[in-house]
């Protein structure tokens, strides 16, 4: 009967989720523009696209993140194919990609080609980090690496959807990379611990618990990318890693350990230091 379907507007404000996420939600349940949203505001949907809806609705009521909703996320200005088999790129981790960035852009201003330069990402999960760095720095050759093959599926097809040539190699952290180096090595491991409330709040009840935590103390990877990391780094390589809010100091003392030089840590913008790295000599 006509007038019996909720009106899109109706939909919206009986939504029981953040504004914003329940137009997110909306506009990719009909296929429409946000603008649409406003502008077909009145219009009834049809029942199979209400019920549609109104199951997106529940399923984030009921915790479910938004970007498994939808099925992308944006990072670095890309958008990315995200699944429950890879962890939500998060806007923290654009650090990484900068700081990755900036180093690359040194090389480059030393006269290094960037078809020359090789650079590695260890657990790459959906390709964000890697595919960032391909696309900031056309024809630089990218390693990206996973423990997962459903991962490494995903991030396969998030690399052709941006038209990028990245080697996809599956393995735990530096295996099957015997006796090859890179100029730069970037990482953004499990690093939660196991005892963390985190893991059983939020998004990260519905992420892959193998990447976000090592199950024990946050540390596990982290000593794995530092011990084993300048074996694979060229002369002057560097090692960059994302780590806990409060790991920087101890992710400083395996660098260290290890004989980096030049170690630091980095902020982002919330002002956690978030970011750890050094060079090889």
């Amino acid at each position: 009967m006509p007038g019996s379907q909720p009106s899109i507007g109706q939909l919206l404000a009986t939504a029981g989720i953040d504004p914003f996420e329940a137009r997110l939600l909306l506009a990719h349940a009909l296929g429409l523009t946000r603008v649409q949203l406003i502008t077909k505001s009145h219009e009834q949907p049809g029942p199979a696209q209400v019920l549609a809806v109104r199951e997106l609705f529940a399923r984030r009521r009921a915790g479910e993140p938004v970007a498994y909703l939808v099925g992308y996320r944006e990072f670095h200005a890309l958008r990315l194919r995200v699944t429950p088999d890879v962890l939500i790129p998060r806007p923290e981790t654009e650090l990484l990609v900068d700081l990755a960035s900036e180093r690359i852009d040194r090389f480059v201003e030393q006269g290094v080609e960037p078809a020359s330069l090789r650079v590695l990402d260890l657990g790459t999960g959906s390709g964000a980090i890697a595919i960032a760095l391909a696309h900031l720095h056309p024809g630089l050759r990218v390693t990206a690496v996973d423990i997962s093959a459903a991962a490494l599926a995903l991030a396969r097809g998030n690399a052709t959807a941006h038209g990028l040539d990245i080697e996809f190699i599956e393995g735990s952290w530096f295996e099957g990379l015997a006796g090859r180096r890179f100029d730069l090595i970037v990482s953004n491991p499990p690093y939660v611990r196991a005892d963390d409330p985190h893991l059983g709040q939020g998004d990260l009840r519905f992420e892959p618990v193998g990447a976000l935590t090592d199950r024990f103390d946050g540390l596990a990877a982290l000593r794995v990318l530092c011990a084993q990391g300048a074996a694979h780094l060229l002369a002057g390589g560097c090692l960059l890693m994302e780590h806990g809010f409060d790991q920087a100091v101890a992710v400083r003392g395996l660098l260290l350990d290890a004989g980096f030089v030049d170690v630091a840590s980095w902020v982002d913008l919330a002002g956690i230091e978030r970011v750890s790295g050094g060079r090889v000599g």
